[in-house]
């Protein structure tokens, strides 16, 4: 799967989001291509988790976003939100029940 194909409607000419998806299987194609975003093994705070996110969309909403990574498995943070990772292994396209 190619992911800027599929988010074709939804990236602009700098590749970023210009809006969230409705349908909830682009949603999660969305998520996928935010998660890229980030470097494994590195450990961001929220203002860097939200920096990651502004520059990956021009729209506002890093809560949101930030929120949805990690419910959906492919970001992880500390209880008390001070620090955040990538997760090692990222939900695949089957799991995400996209495919």
């Amino acid at each position: 799967m190619d992911i800027n194909l599929e988010l074709k409607n939804y990236l602009d000419a700098k590749g970023q989001l210009k809006q969230y998806p409705s349908k909830q299987r682009l949603q999660k194609i969305a998520m996928i291509y935010l998660a890229s975003k980030f470097e494994a093994e590195r450990i961001y705070s929220e203002k860097e988790v939200n920096a990651v996110l502004d520059n990956a969309c021009n729209f506002l909403n890093a809560s949101g976003l930030r929120r949805d990574l990690i419910t959906n498995k492919f970001l992880n943070r500390k209880s008390d939100g001070s620090q955040y990772w990538l997760e090692k292994e990222q939900p695949t396209l089957q799991q995400l029940n996209i495919e």
